[in-house]
Formats: structure tokens, C-alpha cells, sequence
């Protein structure tokens, strides 16, 4: 038997929740002193007590746990409940990770100012690429994300199997605004025969354009400060964008902290 206090060490709980569990009777002391109503719990009811908190943590009431255990729910059925959860809170940290990027990115933005990294204009010859498309609701990074990478993906696994088309160049993402949503393309300059079996891809013939780029180096999560600075160049030099801006991956090693990403922004004559 364990006093309370021990108990509560045992199971990394307050004794103030034990007394609670009691009073509501979800978890009843092993045994109570008529005499003192000191309380007293053996080891057996350590493992009612990680269910009610694997429960709880889980986001059930505890009027639920007490349902849930009336029922004798299993262990193994408490696992999968906690391995859903644990899916579930992966993916909260992983999307309050992206947030944190993108404030990072903006509050970058904020202190460059109106300083502009060297851009440089570009004549860019006609070029045919293979391409698979998607629509994104808006620019925010949420909505480009889950859908341009699942295009470069799939476009990485057709390319192999597409006949009569040999790639000449590298990946490039194209962004074009499509009413109130974004036109999106994954892309690879490619010769393409006549007679080319194209596995699911489309050809993409873009005319020869003048283009402001900048080099951008880092993760792709974190080019939103040279987007804006190239943004900045053209307003302050009396350009207009004249197509899909595009990024063109130069260097794409295991580390997103090393990628070379030139970003080209084709501009009116």
C-alpha cells in the first residue's frame, strides 16, 4: 500500500487530482483509514490511473474516462487512441513549426527595408517544358505547400516512365495568379518527340522574355524576404511583371539550408 503522497509520485500526479478522481469516483483509494480517512492505494491502480490520464490528454472529459472505463475500454485500444493522438500533435508542431518560419521570413523582410540584393536582368530564350499543373487558393505558404510538392513528387515518379521525352534542365516551379486562386506548375525543360508518350504530363511552350532574377540562398520555406525585394526592384525601376513568376532550382543538396534558388520574374518590354 502507498500513501497518497507516494501514490501521486509514482504515478506523476498531484495529490490534489487524486483527491478529485476520488470525490468524483473515478478513482477510488485502495483502501481509507476509519480512523484518520488517511487514503491508501496499491500498485495495481497504477495502471487505472495512466488510463484516466492517457484519457484525459487524449481530450476526453472525465465524464467520458469514467464512461470509457465503465466499459472496460482495452489497453490496446488505448494505444491506438494515443498513437492517433500522437499524429495529431505531430502535425500541430509541424505546422506551428511552418508559422514560425514564415514569421521569421516576414519580420526579415521588415528589417531589410528598402534594401535590394543585387538583381540581375536576363534575356530567357524560348523553352519547352514538361509540366504537371494544380490550383492553390491563395499565395499563403498553407495553401502553395501541400500542393507544390506533391506536383514535384509526382513529377519526379512520371518523368521515368514517359517515352520520347528527355529532360535538359532543372526542376522549375511556376506561379501564376488565376483569379482569386494561384495557377501552379511543376516543371523541367525537356526536347519532346512527335510521337512521345507522355505519362499524365503536359507541354509548356514559354516565349523568349526579358527577366529580372536574384539569387536566393536557403530553404525555399524562407524566400518570401528576395521575393519582396525583387518585388521592390521592379516598382523602383518601372517594371511590371510580364508572365508566371518562376523558380528555377539551381542546387537542391539533402540540407534545405544549402539550396541555391534562382528566382526569375519575367517583366514587360
Amino acid at each position: 500500500m502507498f500513501a497518497i503522497g507516494d501514490f501521486a509520485r509514482h504515478g506523476r500526479v498531484s495529490v490534489r487530482m487524486l483527491r478529485h478522481y476520488d470525490a468524483i469516483g473515478l478513482l477510488r483509494p485502495a483502501h481509507v483509514d476509519d480512523a484518520t480517512s488517511y487514503r491508501s492505494y496499491d500498485a495495481a491502480q497504477l495502471a487505472d490511473l495512466n488510463r484516466i490520464v492517457a484519457l484525459k490528454d487524449l481530450g476526453f472529459t472525465l465524464e467520458q474516462v469514467r464512461t470509457m472505463l465503465a466499459d472496460e475500454i482495452s489497453l490496446v485500444e488505448v494505444r491506438a487512441m494515443l498513437r492517433l493522438r500522437q499524429a495529431e500533435l505531430e502535425t500541430v508542431v509541424a505546422e506551428s513549426a511552418a508559422r514560425l518560419t514564415q514569421v521569421e521570413s516576414r519580420l526579415r523582410s521588415i528589417e531589410q527595408g528598402d534594401e535590394v540584393p543585387a538583381v540581375v536582368l536576363k534575356e530567357l530564350p524560348a523553352i519547352r517544358f514538361v509540366a504537371l499543373s494544380g490550383t492553390a487558393n491563395s499565395f499563403t505558404p498553407e495553401e502553395i505547400g501541400p500542393v507544390i510538392q506533391p506536383l514535384c513528387a509526382e513529377l519526379g515518379q512520371r518523368l521515368p516512365e514517359a517515352t520520347g521525352v528527355r529532360p535538359s534542365g532543372r526542376l522549375t516551379c511556376l506561379y501564376e495568379p488565376a483569379g482569386d486562386e494561384v495557377r501552379l506548375l511543376a516543371a523541367v525543360p525537356a526536347a519532346v518527340d512527335s510521337d512521345a508518350v507522355l505519362n499524365g504530363l503536359t507541354v509548356l511552350d514559354l516565349p523568349a522574355t526579358r527577366a529580372a532574377t536574384l539569387v536566393h540562398r536557403g530553404p525555399i520555406d524562407d524566400v518570401l524576404p528576395a521575393w519582396q525585394a525583387l518585388a521592390r526592384w521592379l516598382d523602383n525601376n518601372g517594371h511590371q511583371s510580364g508572365g508566371p513568376a518562376r523558380e528555377l532550382y539551381l542546387d537542391t543538396p539533402e540540407d534545405p539550408a544549402d539550396w541555391v534558388t534562382e528566382l526569375q520574374e519575367p517583366i514587360r518590354s
